[in-house]
């Protein structure tokens, strides 16, 4: 049985030795067919949430310079209508702004059935919409405060791709979804935002062998982007959201990793679900530390060991340690 066994897997590890070159030539060939095989989006209908700020504006005006009809949704209606405005300056033919909700599921089959009833199809579906929070998990008031940051991240990605999947179908469409590199390097104090955006990239993933050859499926595993994230922007341990500059330099390391330009993500991003890639990673930086945690995971984790003790020792500073009450026996 043993050497039965032996024998297998020397045979396996043959065959994967003899196919290997030959795969090597596929992926050579496949990237040039597509960086030179890419979409025209001209008059195609795009969907869009989280798209009032940061990222999921300047993805916005990316297909807006390219022609695209757009629906843009996100909960602040007058940044919405701001946002519409400058679209169309840059070339949409038509800009639908939707204000909504995507942890409410009957926001996102509103908004996904209007963009069909007003346009009459749906080709692009890209899943912005997201929060971070930032905080050791042992520091959190109480858990569930947390939970908004799993809804929002996952389920609000969720509920939108599951209402669009029959117009996705009929268009041969394709899905962008705004992942995160979080989802493989896992940072500490980003425990619930790396979980979530973890949950989205094998979602997805599972989405692109069950609807193969019918939508592809574009998973964006960004690193530092500027943002409304970089800016401070976050929920606290208590469930809030506020604007910490200071806390985010010190949990995204934001004074030492160069963080890209939101304008430059965007047409990266835009770039590879046109040539209809299945993942697309910027700063490129960030596929050096993905190949290094496949490799030598120790060393990531040491890092990251490193970081969280930075992280511990700025919190001991920032917390104030109450003064020690007078005994009467003092």
């Amino acid at each position: 049985m043993a050497l039965s066994r032996t024998i297998r897997m020397i045979v396996i590890q043959t065959i994967l030795w003899i196919l290997l070159p030959f795969f090597c030539i596929y992926k050579f060939l496949m990237f040039f067919y597509r960086y030179f095989s890419t979409e025209d989006i001209k008059g195609k209908v795009v969907l869009i949430t989280g798209a009032s700020s940061g990222i999921g504006e300047h993805l916005t005006y990316e297909y807006a310079k390219r022609g695209a009809c757009l629906v843009i949704v996100a909960r602040r209606e007058n940044l919405l209508k701001e946002v519409a405005e400058n679209a169309r300056k840059l070339g949409s033919p038509d800009v639908v702004p939707i204000c909504a909700d995507v942890l409410k599921v009957d926001d996102c089959k509103r908004f996904v059935e209007e963009t069909v009833d007003h346009f009459g199809r749906l080709d692009h579906v890209v899943n912005n919409a997201g929060i971070v929070s930032m905080c050791l998990i042992e520091d959190a008031a109480d858990i569930t405060n947390l939970q908004p940051v799993m809804d929002v991240n996952f389920w609000g990605s969720v509920y939108p791709t599951y209402f669009a999947i029959p117009h996705l179908k009929r268009s041969k469409g394709s899905i962008l979804v705004n992942a995160s590199s979080a989802a493989v390097l896992s940072p500490p104090g980003l425990s619930i935002y790396s979980a979530s955006k973890a949950a989205l990239v094998s979602f997805y993933e599972t989405m692109r062998v069950e609807l193969a050859s019918e939508i592809s499926i574009t998973i964006a595993t960004l690193g530092p982007v500027e943002s409304e994230i970089t800016k401070g922007k976050h929920m606290t341990k208590h469930g809030t959201t506020e604007f910490d500059s200071e806390l985010v330099n010190v949990f995204l390391d934001a004074d030492q990793l160069p963080a890209m330009s939101s304008p430059d993500c965007a047409k990266a991003m835009v770039d590879s679900v046109c040539r209809k890639e299945r993942y697309v990673t910027v700063p490129k930086w960030c596929k050096v530390l993905f190949l290094l945690k496949i490799l030598c995971p120790e060393l990531i984790e040491w890092a990251s060991y490193q970081h969280c003790l930075k992280i511990k020792s700025w919190g001991a500073k920032a917390t104030p340690v109450p003064p020690r009450s007078q005994s009467k026996s003092d």
